[in-house]
């Protein structure tokens, strides 16, 4: 551009409203141009302008991206793509001091010697370019800007110890993800800012800064490059940095343009050292907080006037010294190498190129590094496209596969920074005129596929570095705003739409991956939050039904799935007192209430399962006897073996006995018990109440219901398994009602000669025949095992041949087949065998309670001429004894009572036999143990039952002749 318009230079530190300044100035003209060094800045600028104006008048112009109206009236660029010769009102160039920069110095420096607005031209920068601008440009006038507010010092400081809304700047991309990482342990996260980063993602992770949604920021030295953030604190991690050839010291410059970055308008601001960065020079404080620095004597510099009459020339003219003393030719770039590098390729044919096919060559060769591979990787794809611009455009099938296989969103942050950087290739590509075919679904297509990465990118680094609900929770009670909780139908608890937990009944179970200061934030916010939630939780648990609670096997009281409480002992074993699960946090109101309602559902869950057992121990008629041992009933909860008091059965009356049976006690066997509460539910419940009273710490658990017996553990108490309904014999336990009707089954039994299992026996017990010997033997008889010959069932008579009736067809295929003779010489077949058991008495020891009493004994025992005992089963319910072994004993009919008067009292039978005066009928059948029939007192034999009675006949009643059956009633006797 000719030199026409006046030149200013707005020099000045950071903080001073450079950038502010010039663009109100360009907006005061028709048109205008303003350059930035970052993409990142530029599209930050391009937005601020487009809500001022409107998107139709603003273009947009980086290396990947290229937004131009038809009505562009002003342009904002990178430095690097600012348009030439297009004849703006206004220009504009920020940071200016990049002159010195080695990598692109030259760009900014031919920014400064060439770009020129018709009526203003703006350089803004450091101080220290004002002798090289005036040096260069005599009639450039110069404007200082004080900083706004103060910059000081403050030190060293442990990243632990870093105040809020800081920013920690590291130069490398490790160093930024290690602080980034020990940052979100300590403090719950940061926003992270690199130059690499799209601007959607900068954008995204400025957002979570400026918002307060984190309190630090984790950057490269790209901050220093304009970008205007909310920061009251800068840290340097080190002091040196990798400039792309070697590791150096920052200059002090470099320094003081970051550590500008802190305080922001009138609010002053801090920088400072942290990690493994010491202490900084004191000349260095000193020059950065009175932004006094080196003037910059020499400028990056490149020929601009280039030859492009051959590859060779081209060269040349980018080699071409400067005689000038303030200028200095900058190294060799990568744009240049890359021209040499394609130029000493043999299929190109450099030297066959002309200046349109050198100008295309040396267009292709400016594509930048984004992937930063460098050598031959690079070369090689600049040579592909340079193929196929040579050929006509770059084909659009090949476009779609390079871009087809970055367009993932998968993978961690390396993988989608690298996917980044590979889109931005085809978009510098898609942006240039004439290389794509339809430019503009490409542009749109890129850019769709950046903006997904980015997006992507965003949410893996805000994932691995920011814990958003710490941040979230932290502004809100910093705001001191009430915080919105909600506990969803999974308990769940949500506050301001972020997890910190779960809320089980009425106790807060925090998130385990939350640790350190995020878990303090967190706590603090839920139970903020939560205070009025436990009001209505209580509210509602209290008006809950019974139905909605339940209690353990363990002691632990139940709402739905959430453990609300447990049982400790009371000062009786069913008057259990309750202990509820309340976070303190709630207050005593709630916890009272919980409390009142878990005592209300136990008391009346006792009252129903055990309300038989209940009106036993208040019923005022039980008197003497019949009263202490329902107190022994009430104690054993309703449920206690036989031998345990059998004292106190044998001193009850027949009258005490029936008083106890009208509350449904049953006097069996083995065990004393109220059949109602041998129930699933009441017997978890007497468990539990047991376990409470012996201050149990592990309570047993009762058996699944339904099952007749169980495995019998010898570790496990005799007294849990009766406690659970079941009595232990052999191997298995059998359950105590199932045991009664089985003894009921023996006493018909003679268990002296020895019987066989019944059907009805193993069907009681639901057991193999081998399994019902080893239950056998645990109830006090011994089993002794054979083998006989299996009888088959006889067949149906077969008709003979004088028989004149006719043979029906499912009788005679029934009957016996004649059995083919053996052949000569062979043996016939063994006889199918069949196992059996014969069971005795094994009498036992007194004190086992289980076996009967030695021969001769009595009730009380002692010794009784002439009523031995050996060979008797146990005794009957009441204490009866079994059958003598000379005679089959009988069960009693169903629903006859057992008469317990003595011995002494009852009606005697012919022969001597005592009998009870409702036992009627004959004996049971005889025994069939081979002893053949049954002899008659006076010697004789008969085979047949005979019915002894100590009454005289009864009178025959007449016959009544209006009865319809009279004829067949006079026939009786007759026939």
């Amino acid at each position: 551009m000719a030199a026409q318009g006046r030149v200013t230079a707005v020099l000045g530190p950071t903080n001073t409203g450079k950038t502010h300044y010039a663009i109100e100035r360009m907006l005061g003209h028709r048109t205008g141009v303003i350059g930035f060094p970052l993409r990142l800045l530029a599209r930050e600028v391009y937005d601020r302008i487009v809500k001022a104006r409107g998107p139709s008048v603003v273009a947009l112009v980086t290396g990947e991206e290229r937004i131009v109206p038809e009505r562009t009236q002003y342009w904002v660029c990178t430095v690097e793509a600012m348009p030439q010769e297009i004849g703006a009102d206004f220009v504009a160039v920020d940071e200016i001091q990049l002159c010195g920069d080695p990598d692109r110095g030259h760009v900014f420096t031919d920014r400064l010697l060439r770009a020129r607005g018709l009526v203003e031209t703006m350089f803004l920068g450091s101080d220290s370019m004002r002798p090289a601008i005036a040096a260069l440009i005599p009639q450039t006038q110069f404007l200082r800007r004080d900083r706004l507010s103060t910059l000081s010092y403050s030190g060293q400081k442990k990243i632990s110890r870093m105040p809020t809304r800081s920013a920690i700047v590291g130069f490398s991309i490790d160093d930024v993800y290690a602080i980034a990482e020990l940052i979100r342990r300590q403090k719950g996260g940061c926003a992270v800012v690199m130059g690499a980063l799209s601007p959607r993602t900068r954008n995204a992770q400025v957002a979570l800064y400026q918002n307060g949604d984190v309190d630090y920021l984790v950057a490269t030295d790209a901050i220093g490059m304009g970008l205007n953030l909310d920061i009251k604190h800068v840290a340097f991690s080190s002091t040196h940095k990798f400039d792309g050839r070697r590791m150096r010291p920052l200059f002090p410059h470099e320094m003081g343009q970051i550590a500008g970055r802190a305080g922001r308008h009138m609010e002053s601001g801090t920088f400072g050292t942290t990690g493994e960065a010491g202490p900084l020079d004191e000349d260095i404080v000193e020059a950065i907080e009175e932004h006094r620095f080196a003037p910059v004597r020499k400028l990056m510099w490149r020929n601009p006037d280039l030859d492009f009459g051959s590859v060779a020339r081209l060269i040349a003219s980018l080699e071409a010294p400067t005689g000038n003393e303030w200028l200095m030719r900058t190294r060799e770039s990568d744009d240049l190498q890359a021209l040499k590098a394609l130029a000493d390729l043999p299929d190109l044919q450099a030297s066959k190129l002309g200046p349109q096919g050198v100008r295309l060559l040396w267009d292709v060769c400016r594509i930048p590094d984004f992937r930063s591979v460098g050598g031959g990787d690079h070369v090689q794809l600049l040579s592909r496209i340079h193929g196929f611009l040579r050929a006509g455009r770059v084909p659009a099938d090949w476009l779609a596969r390079a871009i087809a296989r970055i367009d993932r969103s998968d993978g961690d942050i390396d993988a989608l920074s690298k996917r980044l950087a590979y889109i931005r290739t085809w978009t510098y590509v898609a942006q240039r005129k004439g290389w794509v075919e339809d430019e503009t679904h490409w542009r749109e297509e890129t850019r769709a596929v950046e903006d997904r990465l980015s997006d992507a990118l965003h949410a893996r680094l805000t994932q691995r570095f920011v814990d958003r609900r710490t941040s979230v929770l932290m502004r809100r009670l910093k705001q001191k705003e009430s915080l919105v909780a909600e506990v969803n139908d999974k308990g769940e608890v949500m506050v301001e739409g972020e997890f910190v937990g779960r809320l089980e009944g009425f106790r807060f179970r925090q998130d385990a991956s939350a640790t350190g200061e995020e878990a303090r934030v967190m706590r603090q916010a839920a139970y903020e939050a939560l205070r009025p939630e436990f009001h209505l939780r209580a509210d509602k648990f209290y008006n809950a039904p019974d139905t909605e609670m339940d209690f353990t096997e363990q002691g632990g009281l139940m709402w739905g799935g959430s453990a609300v409480g447990k049982l400790v002992a009371g000062a009786e074993a069913m008057k259990p007192q309750v202990e509820a699960f309340v976070d303190e946090e709630a207050g005593y109101d709630v916890t009272e209430k919980v409390k009142r309602r878990l005592q209300h559902f136990i008391d009346r869950k006792i009252a129903a399962l055990f309300e038989p057992l209940l009106a036993l121990g208040r019923d005022e008629n039980l008197q003497g006897l019949a009263r202490g041992f329902a107190f022994r009933l009430v104690e054993g909860l309703g449920v206690v073996t036989r031998e345990s008091v059998n004292d106190d059965v044998k001193a009850l009356d027949q009258e005490a006995r029936a008083s106890l049976r009208k509350h449904g006690v049953r006097f069996g066997q083995y065990t004393i018990f109220l059949p109602l509460l041998l129930k699933p539910a009441p017997t978890r419940l007497r468990l539990v109440l047991w376990s409470l009273a012996k201050g149990l710490q592990e309570f047993p658990e009762s058996p699944p219901p339904g099952l007749v017996t169980i495995p019998n553990i010898a570790e496990v108490p005799k007294d849990h398994y009766t406690l659970a309904g079941y009595r232990p014999a052999g191997s298995r336990a059998i359950r105590i009602d199932m045991l009664e009707r089985l003894a009921d089954l023996l006493r018909a039994k003679d268990s002296r000669a020895g019987f066989e299992a019944t059907p009805d026996m193993l069907s009681i017990t639901g057991m193999t025949l081998e399994q019902f010997a080893d239950l056998m033997g645990g109830l006090g008889y011994k089993g002794e095992k054979a083998e006989r010959v299996k009888v088959r069932a006889p067949l149906p008579p077969v008709a003979t041949e004088t028989s004149t009736a006719p043979i029906p067809e499912e009788v005679s295929v029934l009957a016996p087949v004649p059995e083919e003779p053996l052949p000569e010489g062979a043996e016939a077949p063994p006889p199918e065998m069949e196992t059996f058991y014969t069971f005795t008495w094994a009498p036992r020891p007194r004190n086992d309670h289980r076996g009967p009493r030695r021969e001769g004994q009595g009730r009380d025992g002692q010794a009784r001429e002439g009523q031995g005992r050996e060979g008797r089963g146990p005794r009957r319910e009441g204490g009866e004894g079994q059958p003598r072994g000379d005679r089959p004993a009988r069960a009693p009919r169903e629903g006859a009572e057992r008469s317990d008067k003595p011995r002494e009292d009852r009606p005697r039978r012919e022969g001597g036999e005592k009998r009870d005066d409702h036992r009627k009928g004959g004996k049971p059948e005889g025994r069939d143990h081979g002893k053949g029939p049954r002899r008659d007192r006076d010697g004789g034999k008969d085979n047949k039952p005979r019915n002894f009675e100590t009454r005289p006949p009864r009178a025959e009643k007449p016959i009544d002749p209006d009865n319809p059956f009279a004829a067949l009633l006079a026939l009786k006797g007759k026939v």
